[in-house]
């Protein structure tokens, strides 16, 4: 993230928190993140030079346009001074500052396949008593090539115990003892 990123989605959350609107520009900032993950057009355009400032701003009110005022506002604020490029940095800082302010951890397991409900209740019940948190979000990604086991990352630590790993570990080990 951007030092630049963080004081906007820093300025929005102080905003959204005046306004007593933190949970619904939490659900726009969760819906530009998954709108820019998925289109790689407007991303683009977010970072063409080429496309002027009003044009940015009419695409992203038509692609926002039932958000909140804050919300809004920020695009337009980003926008107006030739930012428009951060706003998918803006949305995951604003997730990650909002997490922070509500002790809220977030994990992700990378599994070969999808979890299941049941696997991933299990994987939330470990991470809460792992972490002592309460309050855990988790995101299931899924990598084909690590071929079974899982790669577990809370904040900072990443536990990995991934088929592709241990196979990795063994040719090492191999490679060493000839």
């Amino acid at each position: 993230m951007s030092r630049a990123a963080i004081r906007y989605a820093k300025a929005i959350l102080d905003l959204a928190k005046d306004k007593g609107s933190v949970d619904a520009v939490l659900s726009d900032m969760n819906s530009v993140t998954a709108t820019l993950e998925g289109s790689k057009e407007l991303r683009d355009a977010l970072n063409s030079p080429i496309i002027k400032a009003t044009d940015k701003k009419a695409i992203l009110r038509q692609v926002f346009g039932q958000s909140t005022p804050e919300t809004l506002g920020l695009v337009d604020v980003l926008v107006d001074n030739s930012r428009a490029d951060l706003l998918g940095g803006v949305a995951a800082s604003f997730i990650t500052e909002y997490n922070k302010a509500n002790n809220i951890k977030a994990a992700t397991v990378t599994t070969a396949v999808p979890l299941t409900a049941e696997l991933e209740a299990k994987v939330l019940a470990k991470v809460t008593e792992l972490t002592g948190s309460t309050k855990v979000t988790l995101t299931n990604e899924v990598d084909e090539t690590i071929i079974g086991g899982f790669i577990l990352r809370v904040g900072d630590t990443q536990y990995n115990a991934s088929i592709a790993s241990q196979l990795g570990k063994l040719k090492r080990e191999f490679s060493n003892s000839l």
